[in-house]
């Protein structure tokens, strides 16, 4: 198997990455690197891969493209048939996938809007993709920087009465959180002083060995 990905802690590809250590795959792939500030995520030969031009991309060894997390993420904790982050049972599975598209809608993908559209984001070269300039596009990603902050204060609600996201098992909703979290560090959004719990969970995935040291 083969990852398209950027290394370096970018959100999408360090929750592959964390997949990857936790069902102890790391060694069985090999990671190709797209050099996403030089835009070759856009380009022909990218796009061919995967038409939306977003990493990480999984490739198989039959020549079958997986992209998206969530899709990748079900493959992976699949193969050995023993389901250890998307659920074992039809309950699990539902609360994991609620959480999980929570994580990404509340979240990261709030984070990933007002860094793409309020601040320079990944530079000039990325520019040119982004959606055309309009006046409200800065206020539209500030917009998106307070949701990103209201999400924050929704998964301390959450974690106050639950240890993992998705319930009492680290799941594929718990890394996309911690993804979001490392992104809005990233892009300058600060936890809230009164998500205590948020961070005090945040602080106790970090010794976890698949996120200290990912792929």
């Amino acid at each position: 198997m083969k990852i398209h990905d950027m290394p370096g802690g970018f959100p999408n590809p360090l929750r592959i990455r964390i997949v990857l250590a936790e069902k102890n795959l790391t060694s069985q792939v090999t990671f190709v690197k797209v050099d996403i500030i030089a835009a070759e995520h856009k380009q022909p030969a990218f796009l061919a891969k995967n038409p939306s031009g977003t990493v990480p991309v999984l490739e198989l060894d039959d020549g079958t493209f997986l992209s998206e997390c969530t899709a990748i993420t079900e493959y992976l904790d699949n193969l050995d048939g023993r389901p250890t982050l998307t659920g074992k049972t039809p309950l699990e599975k539902g609360m994991i996938h609620m959480m999980q598209r929570r994580a990404e809608a509340e979240l990261s993908d709030a984070v990933g809007i007002y860094f793409h559209h309020a601040t320079p984001g990944l530079g000039a070269r990325v520019q040119p993709y982004k959606s055309p300039e309009w006046s409200g596009r800065k206020a539209w990603g500030e917009r998106h920087r307070d949701k990103a902050l209201a999400g924050m204060r929704y998964f301390d609600g959450i974690l106050r009465s639950n240890p993992f996201v998705a319930g009492q098992t680290f799941s594929m909703a718990d890394i996309t959180v911690l993804a979001g979290l490392v992104f809005a560090g990233f892009a300058e959004i600060a936890v809230p002083a009164d998500c205590t719990r948020l961070v005090a969970w945040n602080a106790s995935m970090q010794d976890r060995p698949s996120v200290k040291h990912p792929a």
